[in-house]
């Protein structure tokens, strides 16, 4: 790779490292949210408090719903059909994890989205640290897990063709998600 001084984002042609890098944004989002729990009780719903959730909340709407679609939907029914027997059972194990991992995500993602919802709006409301601090330590256990056991199952199970097809269901996972174009 050249040197640049300008840090390039691995791109959809690369998936596994479009996954990877997604955990990179999804830490930003994650530290953006504490500094938002220990700044309300000084500052209110202000306006930086309500660009602070609302870019939060479109982050978690849009691009974590869509890493985790790629992951269930693309991902995952492909490395469940390439693994071989002896390490079948516990690729499957972390597959499971992972999912039902996913779905107690969700959940919490539900009940911080609720209390930032009207703090977007500029509306009072309470955002316990404790709580913000249980929800990014979930993440930061799972995305560890993925980064540490999924993803190299993945990059030593996927073939060219895997690739490449995993790179069109991404790229048209995100097509449908962008808004229209004015012309």
């Amino acid at each position: 790779m050249a040197d640049s001084l300008i840090p390039v984002a691995p791109g959809l042609e690369t998936p596994l490292e479009m996954l990877e890098a997604c955990h990179g944004r999804l830490q930003a989002q994650l530290t953006t949210l504490s500094r938002l729990a220990a700044w309300l009780p000084e500052h209110g719903a202000d306006r930086q408090a309500q660009q602070a959730a609302a870019n939060v909340m479109r982050y978690f709407d849009l691009a974590a719903v869509n890493h985790h679609l790629d992951e269930e939907d693309d991902l995952f029914p492909v490395l469940r059909a390439r693994v071989d027997g002896g390490r079948r059972e516990a690729l499957h194990e972390l597959i499971d994890w992972i999912l039902a991992d996913h779905q107690e995500m969700f959940a919490a993602w539900a009940a911080i989205r609720a209390k930032l919802d009207p703090i977007s709006r500029g509306e009072p409301a309470q955002l316990s640290a404790a709580e913000v601090e249980q929800f990014t330590a979930r993440y930061r256990r799972h995305m560890e897990r993925e980064e540490g056991e999924l993803l190299p199952y993945a990059r030593e199970l996927l073939t060219e063709q895997d690739v490449a097809a995993l790179t069109a269901t991404m790229t048209a996972r995100r097509r449908q998600d962008a808004p229209p174009r004015s012309s």
